[in-house]
């Protein structure tokens, strides 16, 4: 069925008529700089849905098809295919003027634009649309937001899996239908201005080899280099800067790119030097030594302590309050060495006493059956009682921010899930003051919604919504400071990637930047490109991705499995870009789950900050063999440099 062949009930879909150019690629790996394109399938569809062409074809790469058991593409069937240049004028043309739709789009897109680079030809594609993010914001009830389970809800024939053409034609199938659900729900489309990935400032960079050893501290007086210790080197030197980190590295040292106050010896031949990196040397007290002295404890640097087999403290409660320093992050109260570890925050059962203004949850130790599953993280935690909301997710409109605030967190104690946009999974919707202007509450009113005040927050009598809910498959909720531990298939490992997504309300006030930095036991990054942004969205060794699904969605991807030993936390932040504030942005809800399509484990809505810029989202931390989630919603007054240097990072240097 076209969009023009609509049922005549559904909204006007004039909105949400464009060009399309619906793309899918199998390619011989996962990483677009590297690996290559084996088959291309482009099927173009008018402004009214309807099919306008359409061309596939196998590729022979020239190389290895990497996983023929997922592909079924062997070197002997692309032998005599054409090469990726032959062809990449016809699929231009194809692409020209349309915006471009995929499922995961920004992998189809940059796999795409990489080819396109080595054929020495422009990508003429000036926006994409995902129909993965699309249905993230439609919120179907399926299991998973895979395309087959997709294809499976809209009614739409898959007939071969991982064939480039078929899953092209389901494709046009499932964006079809979310379109119109799309319409349905007011929901603007997430459309993706594209960059031109394939320049070389988008490119990951060679891997870097970890080092092994923890850090032991800084460089004494008449000391030793112990192996581990972290050096930066700045200013010219006799020998080449690259040749001085090979021998460091080689060494078992930590050559760094940057200084904080874990580095061990800065090494300069200039010791009056002003570049950022003696300044925030002299700044930290960081010792400083010149190029001779450093090739002279070249000779003799002493065995460390390997990253292996070393304990993993637990991080400190989300909830504890934080100040910001020069230095980053800094808890207003350590807990003493003999304390014990801080106990986790789960979800609290208990009302507060006023639906008003109910108070966040606060941290209390953990119950028995909680601890045993703790210790064994492949063990499910017994089931209790959530509340009357559990399975809901409600609507908050109106409001000043920390009402807004409380009535979201009084929805979490009730059980359910605070939502901060309409969709499909809306069950029920709390009007505050001012919320009856919201431009939404005319479609809600159409979708017959059921419709409260904030009196019904005190003891809610739940009713069942049309259509909402139904089949969708359960996550935790966790509230401020919540923890889950991540599952460990087959009793010995997490999922190879695990995702965190992001995203907030529309609004035209200013961008907002996800941004991932991968922390060692000092809580700093062990080389400057662990920090993973808009302008770097790959750290070298492919480990963390940043991908932006849309202009108001953006996900971080992290292979837990090729992490390296020194890797002891994942932090995720968000960082306003300009003056605004999170009180002019609202809340922002993350979801986590194994993989950008799978089921979600965890959901959580943080909207805690008002005049900060900045905000710690989720933590992904080590705890013994197994990896833990926190949701943090941890914000800070200072801006994106104050916190990357809080964590090793010089963003100016």
């Amino acid at each position: 069925m076209s969009l023009a062949s609509a049922p005549s009930d559904l909204p006007d879909l004039r909105d949400y008529a464009f060009d399309w150019a619906l793309v899918d690629v199998e390619t011989s790996g996962l990483v677009p700089r590297r690996d290559r394109v084996l088959s291309v399938a482009v099927v173009t569809l008018g402004p009214d849905g309807e099919q306008t062409g359409e061309f596939s074809t196998l590729l022979d790469p020239g190389c290895d098809p990497g996983p023929v058991h997922v592909h079924g593409l062997t070197a002997e069937r692309l032998r005599g295919a054409p090469s990726f240049d032959q062809v990449a004028e016809r699929i231009g043309a194809l692409l020209e003027g349309r915006v471009l739709v995929a499922h995961n789009a920004q992998f189809d897109y940059d796999f795409l634009a990489h080819e396109f680079a080595r054929a020495r030809l422009r990508l003429p594609v000036a926006r994409r649309l995902c129909t993965l993010a699309l249905n993230r914001r439609v919120d179907p009830p399926t299991d998973d937001l895979r395309l087959g389970t997709l294809a499976a809800h809209y009614g739409v024939p898959q007939l071969k899996a991982h064939d480039a053409l078929d899953d092209t034609r389901v494709l046009a199938g499932v964006l079809r239908a979310s379109l119109r659900q799309a319409a349905r729900l007011d929901l603007p489309l997430p459309l993706v201005a594209c960059p031109p990935r394939q320049d070389a400032q988008f490119a990951p960079k060679p891997p870097k080899t970890p080092c092994a050893f923890r850090n032991p501290g800084r460089l004494t007086p008449g000391g030793p280099l112990v192996q581990g210790m972290k050096v930066a080197v700045t200013g010219e030197t006799r020998t080449a800067r690259a040749d001085l980190v090979l021998r460091g590295v080689a060494a078992g040292l930590n050559m760094m790119g940057s200084v904080s106050r874990h580095t061990s010896v800065l090494v300069t031949d200039d010791a009056a030097a002003d570049s950022a990196k003696a300044r925030r040397a002299r700044a930290e007290g960081v010792p400083v030594i010149d190029e001779s002295a450093f090739l002279r404890l070249l000779g003799d640097v002493r065995p460390g302590t390997s990253h292996e087999g070393t304990a993993t403290p637990e991080p400190a409660r989300a909830a504890q309050p934080v100040r910001m320093t020069e230095a980053g992050p800094s808890p207003e109260a350590v807990p003493t060495p003999d304390a014990g570890p801080a106990p986790e925050v789960v979800p609290s059962t208990q009302a507060p006493h006023s639906p008003a203004l109910p108070a966040l949850p606060t941290p209390r130790t953990p119950e028995p059956d909680e601890t045993a599953a703790s210790a064994n993280p492949g063990r499910k935690r017994a089931a209790r009682p959530r509340g009357p909301l559990s399975g809901r997710r409600v609507l908050v409109l109106g409001g000043t921010h920390p009402e807004a605030v409380a009535a979201r967190t009084r929805v979490v104690e009730l059980g359910g899930a605070a939502a901060i946009n309409l969709s499909a999974g809306v069950t029920d919707v709390v009007v505050l003051d001012g919320g009856r202007t919201d431009r939404r509450l005319a479609r809600i009113t159409a979708l017959l919604l059921p419709v409260h005040d904030a009196a019904w927050l005190v003891a809610p009598v739940v009713t069942e919504a049309s259509g909402a809910g139904g089949g969708r498959p359960a996550t935790h909720v966790l509230p401020r400071g919540g923890v889950v531990d991540l599952p460990l298939p087959n009793g010995r490992g997490p999922a190879d990637r695990w995702t965190v997504t992001a995203s907030w309300a529309q609004q035209t006030a200013c961008e907002i930047d996800v941004v991932t930095f991968v922390l060692d036991e000092d809580e700093q990054v062990s080389f400057d490109e662990d920090f993973v942004f808009y302008g770097v969205p790959e750290n070298p060794g492919g480990t963390v991705r940043l991908l932006s699904d849309g202009p108001t969605e953006q996900t971080v991807s992290v292979d837990l499995a090729t992490l390296p030993p020194s890797a002891r936390k994942v932090v995720v932040a968000a960082a306003i870009d300009g003056s605004p504030t999170f009180g002019d942005v609202g809340a922002l809800h993350i979801v986590s789950g194994p993989g950008t399509s799978a089921a979600a484990l965890a959901q959580a809505t943080l909207d805690a900050a008002t005049t900060e810029r900045t905000m710690l989202l989720a933590e992904i931390y080590r705890r013994g063999e197994s990896w833990r989630l926190r949701a943090v919603g941890q914000g800070y007054d200072h801006g994106l440099g104050a916190l990357a240097r809080g964590y090793g990072v010089d963003v100016t240097d």
